[in-house]
């Protein structure tokens, strides 16, 4: 019998990269490679990169440093790069770290298998193209066993060019799929269990797929086709742009029951005078005036946002207006970073606010958004609410799921509620989960 051979892959970065490195799996599955997660066991090793946070190309070559005690082990290991960091800086990675055999960028990991069988035959590949056609039409129909949540991405690439951000540079222009493609999709994934699906994008409500009739369908169309899917009892979204929350879809969060009352919506900072900095063509005002339209519609929506502190040219002024902000949004979550530079951004060539400063700022940032945090998890308490039992928990007959707001929720449960929505009411909370029982 022949023995199979197994893949490792090892993933950095956003739910778009998750994505990718389940389908760039299944890819690599219909060549007849299985999964591992023990690198050691592996013939084939793909790193895939994210671009955005600091010192992203020094993690890559740590990992490969790491991994090169395998490489000498086995020659036939094989081991590539894959994602936005392999995107921006390839044909570096391949001069700088010889153990590295492909090079595949985020909008052609369709060519995995060819690129992969260039390598068996002793070649090196790189591959950072940004093809016309469109990687999905080449990729497996089938996705493999499913959880009880997937994530599906409807659109790609990014038109904002925020001065702080590399996706458009390593994603490339805003591309939308299909609407009937992404039926099709959804369905299968129904089909294999899955209850709960995320609709990804880099600026996922800027969708404008085409419709059967060759028409442009917004975000919120397609949320209402996916409605129609019997059997698909959750949808969400992320990541959104305040400039692209539309009249319909700020509809669909009061009018379509599927649509979890869960919103990430990044605004960055409070201050008009940095938002016009970062190039987000939007003030603070336009964001809050969104945040009311939406929690009109939809009265319990929970909000998740992000943040960057310390952006050139910030000032202590600047600063107190993102704290009064959050103080006026009030998160259920939030993430917030320091600025760091990305290499060929606009703001990359200004100016650093001093570290220390940006440290102090980011520490009494994450203190408010903490106490918002642990505030909405224990306004939960007492509370009755649906959860999606997704795996076993720590304690013997325990589950544990996500509520309609994307909290972790641990329940005594039967097996047989796995991969099932039932009604919890809520006992206890924690800063990161909830404790509840069967209502």
């Amino acid at each position: 019998m022949t023995v199979p051979k197994k893949l490792h892959v090892k993933t950095w970065g956003c739910q778009m990269n998750v994505y990718d490195s389940e389908r760039m799996a299944e890819a690599m599955g219909a060549e007849g490679y299985v999964t591992t997660a023990d690198a050691s066991e592996a013939d084939l090793i793909l790193l895939n990169t994210c671009h955005i946070r600091e010192k992203a190309a020094e993690k890559v070559y740590s990992e490969l440093g790491r991994l090169k005690p395998l490489k000498t082990a086995n020659p036939d290991l094989r081991i590539g790069v894959a994602g936005c960091v392999a995107q921006a800086e390839g044909a570096e990675i391949m001069a700088r770290q010889p153990l590295v055999d492909l090079v595949v960028g985020p909008q052609t990991y369709h060519r995995l298998p060819d690129l992969v069988a260039r390598v068996r035959a002793g070649e090196k590949a790189l591959d950072t193209d940004m093809p016309q056609e469109d990687k999905f039409d080449h990729l497996p129909r089938a996705r493999g066993a499913a959880r009880p949540s997937a994530f599906l991405t409807v659109q790609e690439g990014c038109d904002k060019f925020c001065a702080f951000c590399v996706v458009p540079y390593t994603r490339g222009a805003e591309v939308s799929r299909p609407v009937a493609r992404l039926l099709d999709e959804a369905r299968v994934l129904v089909d294999r269990g899955v209850r709960e699906i995320t609709l990804l994008g880099q600026n996922v409500n800027g969708y404008h797929g085409e419709g059967p009739d060759g028409r442009a369908r917004s975000l919120a169309d397609l949320i209402w086709a996916l409605d129609g899917i019997a059997g698909l009892e959750r949808i969400r979204f992320t990541t959104s742009h305040p400039n692209d929350m539309t009249d319909d879809l700020i509809a669909a969060h009061g009018d379509c029951a599927k649509l979890m009352p869960y919103l990430h919506l990044p605004v960055q900072s409070g201050s008009d005078r940095v938002l016009a900095a970062m190039n987000r063509k939007h003030t603070s005002r336009d964001y809050l005036d969104v945040i009311a339209r939406l929690r009109a519609a939809r009265p319990d929506l929970a909000l998740s946002g992000d943040f960057i502190v310390g952006f050139p040219g910030e000032t202590d002024a600047d600063f107190e207006d993102t704290l009064r902000l959050v103080e006026r949004v009030r998160y259920a979550q939030a993430y917030s970073f320091k600025y760091s530079a990305r290499p060929g951004t606009p703001a990359a060539e200004r100016p650093d606010v001093p570290a220390d400063v940006a440290s102090e700022r980011l520490a009494r940032l994450q203190a408010l958004l903490a106490r918002q945090q642990d505030e909405t998890q224990r306004d939960m308490v007492g509370r009755e609410t649906d959860v999606l039992f997704e795996k076993a928990g720590r304690l013997p007959g325990q589950l544990i799921g996500k509520s309609e707001y994307l909290q972790a929720v641990h329940v005594t449960a039967p097996e047989g509620l796995r991969g099932q929505v039932a009604r919890v009411r809520i006992t206890g909370a924690a800063p990161h989960s909830l404790a509840g029982e069967l209502a």
